[in-house]
């Protein structure tokens, strides 16, 4: 999707930074970043914008985007693959398991998920849909929100255009790396599956979310 980062900026200031963001934290393919890295570098710029309030209106984007994108996940998503996930292999007790998992590492998941593109409009679904307990999601969302905007926010300010061809070059290498973290899950949960139903059964005995 296509976004018009300067106009968007001139025309909608701080709310458009922050609307943008939200919604990509939503789920919704939109530059989130790349808004906030260009708002930043305006603010260095010119007295159009303060710094302050573009890293404020992101996080504010970020958090209630995410927490959005939570609700959803946790109204919506866990109904349905509770109903319709054993056509696709989902069954209840590898249901359970996602919950399992994410107990125990859903944090990390959230919170360095707001660095890599891709989980950026996936983890806070995903962490709906595996019921991660809402007082932790916010906990985390929260903490990942303020510090990523308050990074790319500053860095912005400082260093303007060169930031943001660095981060296009980090954000390919988190997604590189973020892919082989994932095949390396897939990898090692299917080796170690039944152990791991076993303990997720022990840990939430009769739970179905």
């Amino acid at each position: 999707m296509n976004v018009d980062v300067d106009h968007l900026i001139a025309a909608y200031g701080y709310w458009g930074i922050a609307g943008v963001v939200g919604l990509e934290s939503m789920g919704v393919p939109l530059p989130g970043e790349t808004v906030l890295v260009a708002a930043a570098t305006w603010a260095g710029l010119t007295d159009q914008l303060r710094i302050e309030f573009v890293i404020a209106g992101a996080a504010a984007g970020a958090i209630v985007g995410d927490f959005s994108g939570f609700l959803i996940g946790r109204q919506i998503g866990f109904p349905v693959l509770s109903r319709y996930g054993h056509h696709i292999g989902l069954t209840e007790p590898r249901l359970k398991l996602g919950q399992y998992l994410f107990l125990r590492h859903g944090g990390k998941v959230v919170f360095f998920g707001r660095f890599v593109a891709i989980l950026r409009t996936l983890a806070a679904f995903l962490a709906g849909v595996n019921r991660m307990p809402p007082a932790r999601f916010l906990l985390f969302n929260a903490s990942g929100g303020i510090v990523w905007a308050t990074v790319f926010g500053l860095g912005g300010y400082v260093f303007g255009t060169s930031l943001h061809h660095a981060t296009g070059q980090l954000g390919i290498a988190l997604l590189v790396l973020g892919v082989t973290a994932a095949v390396a899950g897939v990898i090692f949960l299917r080796r170690h599956e039944q152990r791991l139903l076993v303990e997720a059964e022990r840990a939430l005995p009769g739970h179905r979310g």
